[in-house]
């Protein structure tokens, strides 16, 4: 594998260190706290994306991970749109995206934990027996 390949292999194995380089990059560039860290987030949804998606694989034993969570992401965005076309009268594109962007890591953080102790226990339980 290339060293392209590798740095984004680790990035989504430990998705904090995206979050940590992109947060103090923009810190030290826009002095902007909630700015870096709103890029930071934004950065590394995708990285839990696929972090979540690989151990969902893992621990489960199929291959349906990503499918699952483009239909949750698909899911939730239609019926944001649909709330906010019948609150507003019409749907905002990118406050639209932006909010199941947001969503979507706050989903996969707590997936990501929650897949990770799984696995670590299953593997515990799965070598003492």
């Amino acid at each position: 594998m290339s060293t392209v390949q590798n740095t984004l292999v680790f990035l989504s194995v430990l998705p904090i260190f995206p979050f940590l380089i992109v947060y103090g990059v923009g810190l030290w560039i826009t002095k902007n706290k909630k700015r870096s860290l709103l890029a930071a987030i934004d950065v590394t949804t995708l990285f839990l994306i696929f972090s979540v998606a690989a151990l969902f694989n893992i621990v489960f034993g199929t291959k349906f991970g990503i499918y699952l969570i483009l239909l949750v992401l698909l899911i939730t965005l239609g019926l944001i749109g649909s709330a906010q076309n019948r609150l507003k009268g019409g749907v905002n594109w990118s406050r639209l995206i932006r909010a199941v962007w947001r969503i979507t890591f706050i989903g996969s953080s707590i997936a990501y934990f929650l897949f990770t102790f799984i696995g670590i226990f299953s593997y515990i339980i799965n070598y003492m027996s």
